[in-house]
């Protein structure tokens, strides 16, 4: 399945396609466009743009729409959704210490990174780690 997003991205998108690959659709593809239309005209699931229904919604950010949407209830997934929406949205609901270090670490490899398909490999791993933190945390 492809799947669509805007380009240059940072630790909401990053995180989606990350999520996508892991744990909605393994072999999915992805292409960028700028806007909703561009998404369409692709053919593709847009993600994390202006009027997708997998975006900011309620107050929630993309990748918390992903989970919902998905019915993606892990506690693990719930905390690092937590992390998350904390670095992208920054509006302290959540208090998560580790937001700031996960969007400095994103937005880092973003600068040397100017691949976006290369920078959601790369930062696959990063999730993986938290992931697994989480999981090795939880109750």
């Amino acid at each position: 399945m492809l799947w669509v997003t805007r380009p240059r991205c940072h630790v909401d998108r990053t995180a989606c396609a990350w999520a996508i690959r892991r744990f909605i659709d393994p072999t999915a593809t992805f292409a960028f466009a700028s806007d909703l239309a561009g998404a369409h005209a692709l053919g593709g699931t847009p993600f994390d743009m202006r009027g997708a229904q997998l975006g900011h919604h309620q107050g929630r950010c993309s990748f918390e729409s992903l989970l919902l949407q998905h019915r993606l209830d892990d506690p693990s997934l719930r905390e690092l959704a937590e992390v998350i929406h904390e670095a992208d949205v920054d509006d302290d609901r959540f208090h998560t210490p580790e937001a700031a270090g996960l969007d400095a670490a994103i937005r880092g490899l973003g600068l040397v990174i100017a691949d976006d398909l290369l920078l959601f490999a790369i930062t696959d791993r990063i999730y993986d780690g938290l992931y697994a933190w989480f999981g090795r945390t939880a109750t």
